[in-house]
């Protein structure tokens, strides 16, 4: 008598093995192989279970399963959103999570669906990346972050979760003092800071040039009010003295910075 949800199938050599699969609102699913006709039906009754509850991920975390992880999320994603992704995404109203494992859920904005829909996310020596076109490509250059880059080095997380990989999320250090990039809807905007017992936002920037005056500008406003902490200051190479003249007597900085009077 066949077993529900499992198939026969013959290897090159001829040894018999067996497949597991489901079929869920019109959807056939793989589950796995097995050696066994057993151990295939577990699959498919681990899977049934899933998309007939109301389980959560959460409550697959650290259990033992037949079925792989990936595969537990896959099926919990596509029963709660109706939307079918081989890839272990689940999917909320303006991020989604990719479980690298069941501990490491990376958190990435909409925008990213397509593509991690369609590439799955390896991890080797601590970098992540993805296999396109026989190369493997560090999903850190999607933020215009160097191959290879250090986090707290070449970029950080603004929130401080390094499983954060939401656009607004990353900041990208560059060349100059005082300067960082985000991501703000896959555009790059550099934000310009002050440290003066504590963060002072000075401004956001198109670019980092720009950004990088305006730091200027904010240190010698400060130090002319009476602030007396050492800073270093930004060159900027290529530009003439008259350019640099023109942009810094235009370029804005934030009002708690213009008005500020050091503390007697």
């Amino acid at each position: 008598m066949a077993v529900k949800g499992v198939s026969k199938a013959k290897k090159k050599d001829g040894s018999i093995y067996y497949r597991s699969s489901i079929t869920y609102r019109s959807k056939h699913i793989s589950l796995g192989s097995a050696e066994t006709e057993s151990k295939a039906a577990k699959l498919y009754k681990e899977a049934n279970d899933i998309l007939n509850s109301k389980k959560s991920i959460d409550d697959y975390i650290g259990a033992k399963t037949a079925l792989a992880f990936d595969k537990i999320v896959t099926l919990i994603n596509f029963r709660d959103t109706r939307i079918y992704i081989r890839n272990p995404i689940y999917l909320y109203r303006n991020y989604f999570l990719y479980y690298l494992d069941e501990n490491t859920p990376l958190i990435f904005d909409t925008d990213d669906l397509f593509y991690y829909s369609e590439h799955k996310i390896q991890q080797k020596g601590g970098y992540l990346f993805v296999a396109e076109y026989g190369m493997q490509i560090n999903i850190l250059s999607r933020y215009g972050i160097k191959n290879y880059g250090v986090c707290g080095k070449d970029y950080f997380h603004a929130n401080q979760n390094n499983l954060d990989y939401t656009y607004d999320n990353i900041e990208v250090v560059n060349p100059y003092y005082g300067v960082s990039q985000v991501i703000i809807k896959k555009k790059p905007v550099y934000k310009a800071r002050l440290h003066i017992n504590g963060n002072y936002l000075i401004g956001k920037y198109e670019s980092a040039v720009l950004a990088a005056i305006a730091y200027n500008k904010a240190v010698d406003t400060v130090m002319a009010n009476g602030c007396n902490k050492k800073f270093q200051t930004n060159y900027i190479e290529k530009m003439s003295a008259a350019e640099y003249k023109e942009i810094y007597s235009k370029i804005k900085i934030a009002d708690k910075i213009a008005d500020y009077k050091a503390d007697n």
